[in-house]
């Protein structure tokens, strides 16, 4: 498939229950200087709002990036224009496994943002967050690419989650968790609660808080919590370079009144075997 480069403006911009870590807290993440600048990011599921948030995120850290998206025409119209010759869109689709070699030429990690979006149509969650992402991770092996950071969701060890309704998008997700555990690439699993793109009238942002996977859920059994996409995008980049996310999974909401921790720390105080 043939990249299209675009000036990027605006909205691109294992098994069984975990042991519970402590959890701890940031309030804005950073990266050290300069670890990025020989990366190129390749980010599946662009047009979404985590992904568009993750890419105004490398943007921001100079990061080349390439928008894996299926239609460049939708992915112009969706604000994927604008910023500068470090980003570039490229034709593809992760159910299609012959677009996803030529996508990730010359990308040195990928974080893969993609979710079945339409509730009627049964096969989506297989198709898109197992399917699709077995896919990807198959063809970043293939290229040589070094680090693959997954975006999934708080819930995913719960077979009995109301989100499973869904045509069990959950169950599909962790079976994609553990393909991309098995595949030999470094990689870091970021499970989200509750997606915001903005906050209302008068609410704070918070905090970032991280722990073990299966510390999170559905109430009154587990604590649930929500996020800004940008917060969840901060957590994703950072995943690139810090030494301690690498290999883990980590679940991620935010509370007003959590401690202020670095990324780093955050990451190294989350271990569950």
């Amino acid at each position: 498939m043939g990249l299209m480069s675009l000036n990027l403006h605006n909205a691109l911009t294992g098994r069984g229950l975990p042991r519970r870590q402590p959890v701890l807290a940031v309030r804005a993440a950073s990266s050290p200087p300069n670890v990025l600048e020989d990366c190129k990011v390749l980010v599946a599921g662009a047009t979404g709002g985590t992904g568009k948030a993750v890419i105004e995120a490398l943007f921001a850290k100079n990061v080349p990036v390439r928008a894996l998206v299926r239609d460049t025409t939708k992915g112009g119209s969706s604000g994927l224009a604008g910023l500068g010759n470090s980003t570039e869109m490229v034709r593809g689709d992760v159910f299609q496994f012959a677009s996803l070699p030529p996508a990730l030429e010359g990308c040195t990690a990928v974080i893969c943002c993609t979710g079945a979006r339409d509730p009627r149509d049964p096969l989506g969650p297989f198709n898109v967050d197992f399917q699709g992402t077995l896919n990807l991770i198959a063809a970043a092996k293939q290229k040589g690419v070094k680090k693959f950071v997954l975006v999934s969701s708080i819930g995913a060890d719960d077979l009995v989650n109301p989100l499973n309704l869904f045509w069990g998008i959950l169950f599909w997700k962790k079976r994609a968790e553990e393909e991309l555990q098995r595949s030999g690439l470094t990689y870091t699993i970021v499970r989200p609660g509750g997606l915001k793109t903005k906050l209302r009238q008068g609410e704070t942002a918070g905090n970032v808080v991280m722990a073990a996977p299966g510390t999170f859920g559905v109430p009154p059994v587990k604590k649930s919590g929500s996020i800004l996409r940008s917060q969840v995008a901060d957590v994703c980049v950072a995943a690139l370079t810090e030494p301690a996310a690498a290999n883990k999974v980590v679940e991620v909401i935010a509370e007003k009144d959590a401690p202020v921790r670095s990324l780093g720390e955050l990451f190294a105080g989350v271990n569950w075997f």
